[in-house]
């Protein structure tokens, strides 16, 4: 069984807000965020829904093939 983030079930503080919109800016992946952030990868995707944040990531090609050198 998977242990309960530290902050499950807190109300997110403006602190937190931020950490997450500047994590995703920073293209950083959602499991990762979720670990920063001590919360469940749920709750980051909700409360980013919320902010209208996105957590698509802005760098990949849009066939997601790289090429080889």
């Amino acid at each position: 069984m998977a242990k309960t983030p530290k902050k499950s079930g807190k109300a997110w503080s403006d602190k937190d807000v931020s950490n997450l919109k500047r994590l995703a800016g920073q293209n950083t992946p959602t499991g990762l965020m979720a670990y920063e952030l001590e919360r469940s990868q749920a709750a980051v995707r909700a409360k980013a829904s919320d902010e209208k944040v996105s957590l698509k990531p802005t760098n990949q090609s849009p066939d997601k093939r790289r090429k080889s050198k």
